[in-house]
């Protein structure tokens, strides 16, 4: 029903800068929360940052804050992640997930990762040092 895909990812060096995108398809009548997530080699994958459906209120892990920047533009059915300062251990396949539950707040939104019912495949950010 719906389909993400993500894109913008790639190499860059530590304290660049890098914005992804993540586009939604498929024919929907609302926005949904939604949210990005990380997995490095090894780790389990953690989250990162989510907006609300009206874009009025986000959300960010500690690890994040102050550095990275979640919008969207539902006109367009593209959610971002603008990403600055990166640190190598920002490395990890980035993924953007969409809650499809009905909010009506235009303020609410989830870091649960199984609040998430549609996931993009990823995209891989590699921040050297």
């Amino acid at each position: 029903q719906v389909q993400l895909v993500e894109s913008g990812g790639g190499l860059v060096q530590a304290g660049g800068s890098l914005r992804l995108s993540c586009a939604a398809s498929g024919r929907t009548y609302r926005s949904y929360v939604m949210g990005w997530f990380r997995q490095a080699p090894g780790k389990e994958r953690e989250f990162v940052a989510a907006i609300s459906w009206s874009g009025d209120s986000t959300g960010y892990a500690d690890s994040v804050k102050g550095r990275f920047t979640i919008s969207r533009d539902n006109a367009k059915n593209t959610v971002y992640l603008q990403m600055n300062s990166l640190k190598p251990e920002d490395t990890a396949v980035y993924y953007c997930a969409a809650d499809s539950a009905t909010y009506y707040s235009r303020t609410y939104f989830t870091a649960n990762q199984g609040d998430y019912d549609y996931w993009g495949q990823g995209t891989q950010v590699t921040v050297s040092s």
